[in-house]
């Protein structure tokens, strides 16, 4: 019997490693954000403005800098991601061009400098102090400057058709373009998480994301185009959690019962 539960105990351990081994074999494919936190973005790399400057984005990083990845023409995410992040620019009480910049970049290459200006113009708005013309730029870029970007700071997206399927984050950056805080968020993002990134980035502090957990916790559905709860990664994860908790019982009691020798011939 107790070999028998012996052999259970470790066949769930093995299933509850084999999910988490293969989630993390396919993470490399999947679509998300993989936090490259403490890495430097390159010094080549070259975008353009919505007046069709060309800018190259490590030498323009001169503050701590927000990098918000986005398309211009996204009819899911993007929009209120923006209204989010702009919600909270505003709610904040440092301001843009004095404490921080903000680089809004698509990661389409068909998106031109015209359809940034006319997103710029909207979002700009919502935002009524700082100043906005000078510190919120609205890039676009080619291919191989745009994937490079993607790449260096961990940010996989697909495309399907004319859309694509994407994550929904922002990224901070010290001013020596140091990767030092990533927030999550689709809709709505805490002013003070805002603007504590912010001062941290200043001092080149980076740190770990709380909401990475709820990142492990949720999966991005492209037919919905919404995050949804993972219930195979949280399945994993509890099978093997209870698996080692069984395991570390039997092993416990195995080593009492060895340890415990009751006396013979004593009245």
């Amino acid at each position: 019997m107790k070999l028998f539960a012996a052999k259970l105990v470790t066949f769930f351990v093995l299933i509850g490693f084999l999910s988490i081994f293969s989630l993390g074999a396919r993470a490399g494919n999947e679509l998300g954000v993989y936090e490259h936190l403490d890495e430097y973005i390159s010094d080549d790399l070259i975008f353009t403005d919505e007046l069709y400057n060309e800018i190259n984005l490590k030498e323009a990083i001169d503050r701590p800098t927000i990098i918000n990845l986005v398309y211009y023409e996204c009819p899911g995410l993007c929009s209120p991601l923006m209204n989010g992040l702009a919600e909270a620019m505003e709610k904040t009480d440092i301001d843009i061009g004095k404490d921080y910049r903000v680089f809004t970049i698509s990661f389409s290459a068909s998106e031109k400098p015209p359809l940034a200006k006319k997103k710029k113009h909207t979002y700009q708005k919502l935002v009524k102090h700082g100043d906005t013309d000078n510190y919120w730029k609205f890039l676009t870029g080619d291919s191989t400057n745009i994937f490079k970007l993607l790449d260096e700071v961990g940010f996989k997206v697909k495309k399907e058709g004319k859309e694509y399927i994407h994550p929904a984050t922002i990224i901070v950056l010290s001013p020596d373009g140091k990767i030092t805080r990533y927030l999550y968020g689709s809709t709505y993002f805490l002013p003070f998480d805002l603007k504590m990134s912010i001062v941290e980035a200043a001092q080149g502090k980076s740190g770990p994301t709380i909401n990475k957990v709820l990142n492990y916790c949720f999966s991005y559905d492209p037919s919905g185009k919404k995050y949804v709860f993972n219930i195979t990664k949280i399945s994993g994860s509890i099978i093997l959690l209870l698996a080692l908790l069984l395991l570390s019982s039997m092993l416990y009691k195995g080593n009492k019962k060895k340890t415990h020798k009751p006396g013979f011939g004593k009245k």
